[in-house]
């Protein structure tokens, strides 16, 4: 099967169970939103996708090849990035090196260039800023280059986790203008996001996850347009 094919997910911390058998999938050149409120699992999805958690049952597929007990950098070979939430950029190393770690074990020398070149397209604020250590950039800046930082090893998937979180209005509209550009290079993004609407405007289905489990798979349109959905996620209009 191509794509993402995650089914019937089970993870576990200690006695807690936090997923219960959830299934997904994410077909090539999708955008599909992952929505939920917090603690309902939507960041232990993307992190027992990307390895850093191992499930207790079920099944995880990328282009039919099967994840579970792969260690996580394996499976970024396979062309999975993991933007997780907070960013978390070396802050005592500069743009450049951040983004060159991207590409570490993956891609030397002129390629790990090259690929820069890509990414500084996409971002051109970085290019004035790859001398700079990443812990004085600003929040937005810093969003940019935990982006930029997944896109150095060309994933045909990334997983972003919260890519607007505690930006400003103007600066959600520029994360958000990113995202439409690296899907339409091609990447395939499963995205999970506290700003649903403006998730479910990029995306071309969605999943609402409710206490670890799967409570709503739809098109975009139609989860923006369920009341229950509005009620709950969209601010109630």
């Amino acid at each position: 099967m191509s794509g993402l094919a995650v089914d019937a997910l089970e993870v576990r911390y200690g006695g807690v169970r936090a997923l219960h058998g959830v299934s997904l999938r994410v077909d090539p050149g999708e955008i599909v939103a992952l929505l939920g409120a917090n603690g309902a699992g939507k960041t232990t999805t993307l992190r027992a996708i990307s390895g850093l958690v191992q499930p207790a049952a079920g099944s995880i597929a990328f282009d039919g090849m099967p994840l579970v007990r792969l260690p996580a950098h394996r499976i970024a070979r396979l062309g999975v990035a993991h933007v997780p939430e907070g960013r978390r950029v070396f802050a005592r190393m500069t743009v450049r090196e951040n983004l060159a770690l991207g590409a570490y074990g993956n891609a030397g020398g002129d390629a790990v260039e090259a690929r820069m070149g890509e990414v500084l397209d996409i971002f051109p604020r970085l290019r004035e800023r790859l001398k700079q250590l990443a812990g004085t950039l600003s929040g937005g800046e810093q969003q940019m280059l935990a982006i930029g930082r997944g896109l150095m090893g060309r994933p045909r998937l990334l997983l972003l986790d919260e890519p607007s979180l505690g930006l400003s209005p103007l600066l959600v509209a520029t994360i958000f203008g990113v995202i439409a550009e690296v899907h339409a290079r091609g990447t395939t993004i499963l995205l999970v996001e506290q700003n649903a609407r403006q998730a479910l405007r990029v995306a071309s289905r969605g999943y609402v996850l409710e206490n670890g489990r799967i409570a709503r798979e739809a098109p975009a349109d139609a989860l923006l347009d369920d009341p229950a959905v509005v009620a709950a996620y969209l601010g109630g209009g």
